[in-house]
């Protein structure tokens, strides 16, 4: 499967497998892919939680509002921003780089940082963004399905998987194999609606 067909192909599944089950080298491999995602500064912000443990996946199951793709999917990925990657000694974010190069990456990330917490917020959600689409695409280029999910009780999630105080809950993502195939799609707005040339008019 290309990359194209990854795109039309990928549909959120509400309804996985739950005898499948994916290995310890598949799961590795998608989180190698995810870690190729972009962020800003290459700052690396996002923190991803993998929990197969179907003990862990039915509390998250139960988080969720009751739904059956966490408990039921192979696999559940919780994306998180991490506020404080920022200032968690930035010059390694450009190690392969001279040493003027990672001075200028430290204060650049202090002065956008430092003193604005939206920034900090807001970057953890772009980053985690791009991210999730990776998972997503490359879950299906594996041959999976995934559905990503924001439809949780956040402090009840927070808790189960110990999050950090200077982290965030962005999404999760489960992955698996459909158990039936999706529906048509809800309807996609047209293309003229949503995509102006040059500015809004």
């Amino acid at each position: 499967m290309n990359t194209f067909d990854a795109i039309i192909n990928r549909r959120a599944i509400k309804k996985f497998d739950p005898n499948h089950k994916m290995t310890t080298d598949e799961i590795k491999f998608l989180m190698e892919l995810a870690i190729l995602s972009p962020s800003s500064y290459n700052q690396q912000n996002w923190r991803f939680i993998t929990i197969s443990e179907q003990k862990i996946k039915e509390e998250i199951s139960k988080a969720a509002r009751n739904q059956a793709q966490p408990s039921d999917g192979s696999l559940v990925i919780i994306l998180c921003g991490n506020t404080s990657a920022w200032m968690d000694n930035p010059k390694r974010y450009w190690k392969n780089y001279p040493k003027e190069k990672q001075e200028y990456v430290a204060n650049a990330l202090k002065r956008k940082y430092s003193d604005n917490s939206q920034n900090k917020r807001d970057e953890a959600m772009r980053s985690c963004g791009f991210a999730a689409q990776t998972i997503m695409l490359a879950a299906k280029q594996m041959g999976l399905d995934s559905c990503p999910m924001s439809g949780f009780e956040y402090d009840e999630l927070a808790k189960i998987i110990h999050l950090p105080n200077d982290h965030l809950i962005v999404m999760m993502i489960v992955v698996g194999k459909a158990l039936e195939p999706p529906g048509q799609r809800g309807g996609q707005l047209p293309i003229e609606e949503i995509v102006f040339e040059n500015r809004f008019s």
